[in-house]
């Protein structure tokens, strides 16, 4: 059964977490690609910064997890939108590449999904 899914990526160091029906957050578990001063400028729209990400042990089970999950709130008897979050510390990394993997396994799983960056666009958060 498909569900319509919306993905809302963000960074909790900007502002509190967007309501959602599953909410992940990739910040303690994922290693942060801002530590690496080649990458802190770069965002998920970067190559490196996505094969950072998307190589970081745990990730892809994650997308898979998260999936599973989606599909089960979907298959619900008054299932409307799904709405997940998934926040990393700026939003410019982890989870924007995290939604776009997890938007193309729903997707082609039959779901239909949209995606919204809150934060990725935003100045680099100076820790």
């Amino acid at each position: 059964m498909s569900a319509a899914v919306e993905i809302v990526s963000f960074g909790y160091l900007h502002a509190a977490p967007p309501v959602a029906d599953l909410t992940i957050d990739l910040r303690h578990h994922f290693r942060d690609p801002h530590v690496s001063p080649e990458l802190r400028y770069m965002t998920a729209d970067d190559e490196p910064v996505r094969t950072a990400v998307l190589n970081t042990p745990g990730i892809r089970d994650l997308v898979d997890a998260t999936a599973t999950a989606v599909a089960a709130f979907g298959s619900g008897p008054s299932a409307g939108v799904v709405i997940v979050a998934d926040g990393c510390a700026g939003g410019r990394h982890r989870a924007p590449t995290f939604a776009r993997a997890l938007a193309e396994r729903l997707t082609a799983a039959g779901h239909h999904v949209s995606v919204v960056h809150r934060d990725l666009g935003k100045p680099v958060v100076q820790r």
